[in-house]
């Protein structure tokens, strides 16, 4: 059996995902933890690259593992946080973890087995980003501008939280 290069492309990334998520999910440090995470999106970019959807992989790299990266690193590094105040996770929250792993992949497996996509797509490959943008501007007008005012609410939330919290801080001192 010869395995193509894509297809050791497709393992070595998605092997690269798995174990990032599992280092995220097993170390104790959250700025390593970051890094597993960036690792993550980074072979999810790469995936979509295999899968021709350059414009998803680079919104991928640049919205995932640029902003929402930094925006969690800063998240961290602004608050405070006491590390002693966590607890240890036990051997049974790993095995725990483990079979809650092998029951989603397996559900996924039993999902996709049988799935049967009647046609293949055939202009997939062309113009793709074009065909974003004219889907999402036409027939996805109204989610896509929910979405932005749902952000916007977000945000002003995030900044009346932060002042509450520095009023408390002001007031203690």
């Amino acid at each position: 059996m010869t395995f193509s290069g894509e297809f050791l492309a497709f393992i070595s990334l998605a092997l690269v995902a798995i174990i990032g998520g599992m280092l995220l999910l097993n170390l104790s440090k959250v700025v390593h933890m970051v890094v597993a995470l960036v690792f993550t999106f980074v072979s999810i970019a790469g995936i979509y690259v295999m899968l021709s959807a350059e414009f998803v992989a680079a919104v991928q790299i640049l919205i995932y593992s640029g902003a929402i990266t930094i925006i969690m690193l800063f998240g961290i590094m602004l608050t405070r946080h006491d590390d002693e105040s966590e607890a240890k996770s036990g051997r049974w929250r790993k095995l725990l973890l483990l079979i809650g792993v092998i029951g989603f992949a397996f559900a996924v497996y039993i999902g996709i087995y049988n799935l049967d996509i009647p046609q293949t797509a055939t202009t997939l490959h062309e113009h793709n980003t074009e065909q974003i943008g004219i889907t999402l501007y036409s027939k996805y007008a109204i989610p896509f501008e929910l979405t932005s005012v749902l952000l916007l609410v977000a945000l002003v939330g995030a900044i009346v939280l932060a002042r509450k919290d520095d009023e408390k801080g002001a007031d203690k001192e």
